[in-house]
């Protein structure tokens, strides 16, 4: 079954690359993007029957990807939320799991393991 995934990311070139890869080798299907934190929000929570997992970058065109974590807090055991971020430190993953993140990946290198637990799921 493919997985209905939410992208939160403001580059678009980034974010095509993404869906395209994602949707050729681990099998997801994009159901919707967003650009800025409200967007996201919004979307999440009105849709909240229409995406089995969300991709969400830290830094936004407005507000934050931190802001779209602590929105998604409430959701549902089967919803996943993951982080992939340039800023995948130490200290971005502690708090990302603090909001409750299934997984956070940094961009420059950890795309692989991105695409197994897309597959994983």
């Amino acid at each position: 079954m493919r997985q209905k995934t939410y992208i939160v990311e403001d580059n678009a070139t980034i974010r095509d690359n993404l869906i395209a890869t994602l949707e050729e080798l681990a099998g997801i299907e994009s159901v919707g993007t967003a650009e800025t934190e409200n967007e996201a929000k919004e979307w999440l929570r009105n849709k909240d029957q229409e995406w089995d997992l969300a991709i969400v970058d830290l830094f936004l065109k407005q507000g934050s990807g931190l802001g779209v974590l602590e929105a998604c807090r409430n959701r549902k055991p089967q919803q996943k939320v993951i982080v992939l971020s340039n800023y995948a430190t130490a200290d971005i993953r502690k708090r990302c799991a603090q909001l409750g993140v299934d997984a956070v990946f940094d961009k420059s290198n950890e795309i692989d393991a991105l695409v197994d637990y897309c597959l994983s799921l």
